[in-house]
């Protein structure tokens, strides 16, 4: 049987291993060191708006640090994008809040304004303002910023952006990780970039990075001895796995052409297949990193579900999934609040994820492309 067709796979550049041997060669194998501070500042460079980011050991934990510097305690009510992974949610639970859960648009798939401002305005009539807002760009698509800013100001709640699936979109010019109070970057193994395991918290102030690193490194007190007067966290990123985020951002720019490539095969593939829909751009306002490109199937009008083309392609040796299963119908958040109406679980319910990993090939695109038609 040929070669499996992955996801999403980890592609690595070649520059990491310098990197890596510099941290080897000078002991810096401790979560701290000059890897860190320079993928921290090419980072900071490559997003802009003169952000401050803080390395650390995943993107939830860079959720969680953001929740605890937006103030969120015990009992305060988080809103958050109900189509998501579940660690833009856990950490909520992590600080004892409760989530709300939104509902999508259908143009960019990603949190609707319209049910986000309607849940603040009854939340507050309850007596209960909620203390932030995360939003997901969904799958590298950015979400509609203009919109959910305005809300986030205009009732003076903390935003929070999940742009662990988003490094390098933007919206309107500006990076995805720069619009909110606080911003969450992942470098997880399937990522758009990789170091292994790993995420950065994107911050407003240096004062603000400062923090998170104290936190992130067990609260530790100034003080010749360990002294802590507050709860600290083991977040901090090593050295050696910002040294592969080093070699990785070389590539990144390219990582990003070469997944908007597949979405370009995707859409050829199936511009004159009725009901079939790609996630793409609703205007020129948006570009998506196009992290994973992932396609809505009307069964009415193709003859197949999701569910037909996933098994099919299993059988192929090709990698394929649902769309994430939203929030309010995973079982650990049951008994949580929706605002909005079903665009969530339709795209649960029809949606799928298609191969889109940087380090495909013609050969993976064409085993793709005929495996794809034999089902058409």
């Amino acid at each position: 049987m040929a070669n499996k067709i992955l996801l999403s796979s980890p592609h690595m550049g070649g520059g990491e291993q310098k990197y890596i041997k510099e941290a080897f060669d000078t002991n810096w194998v401790v979560p701290l060191g000059p890897n860190i501070n320079g993928f921290e500042s090419d980072l900071e460079n490559y997003i802009e708006m003169n952000s401050k980011v803080a390395c650390v050991a995943s993107g939830t934990s860079a959720l969680h640090l953001a929740l605890i510097l937006a103030k969120v305690k015990a009992g305060d009510e988080v809103i958050c994008q109900s189509m998501t992974f579940s660690a833009s949610a856990n950490p909520i639970l992590y600080q004892g809040a409760i989530p709300i859960f939104i509902d999508s648009e259908s143009e960019t798939w990603n949190l609707c304004p319209t049910y986000l401002e309607e849940a603040i305005k009854d939340r507050v009539a309850k007596g209960k303002k909620p203390k932030a807002i995360i939003i997901v760009h969904l799958y590298g698509m950015p979400a509609k910023m203009d919109e959910i800013s305005a809300i986030a100001n205009k009732y003076d709640i903390s935003l929070i952006e999940d742009a662990a699936e988003a490094l390098g979109a933007s919206y309107k010019g500006q990076k995805c990780g720069t619009f909110g109070d606080f911003g969450v970057l992942s470098f997880n193994g399937n990522k758009i970039i990789t170091t292994s395991s790993g995420g950065a918290l994107v911050c407003k102030s240096q004062e603000a990075k400062l923090r998170a690193i104290f936190l992130a490194t067990q609260a530790k007190d100034h003080a010749p001895h360990y002294q802590h007067s507050e709860i600290g966290y083991n977040y901090r990123m090593s050295n050696i796995l910002a040294g592969i985020g080093r070699g990785q951002m070389e590539v990144l720019d390219k990582h990003i052409a070469l997944r908007r490539k597949n979405n370009q095969f995707y859409q050829d593939l199936f511009k004159s297949v009725e009901g079939i829909s790609l996630l793409k751009e609703p205007s020129t306002d948006y570009f998506s990193n196009h992290w994973l490109s992932a396609i809505v199937i009307d069964e009415t009008k193709t003859g197949f579900s999701r569910e037909d083309l996933r098994l099919h392609l299993q059988k192929k040796n090709i990698e394929s999934r649902p769309l994430w299963k939203p929030m309010h119908l995973q079982p650990v958040f049951k008994d949580c609040t929706l605002y909005g109406g079903v665009i969530a679980e339709q795209l649960f319910a029809n949606g799928l994820c298609l191969p889109s990993g940087s380090n495909l090939g013609d050969y993976d695109r064409e085993r793709i492309h005929r495996f794809i038609q034999e089902l058409l």
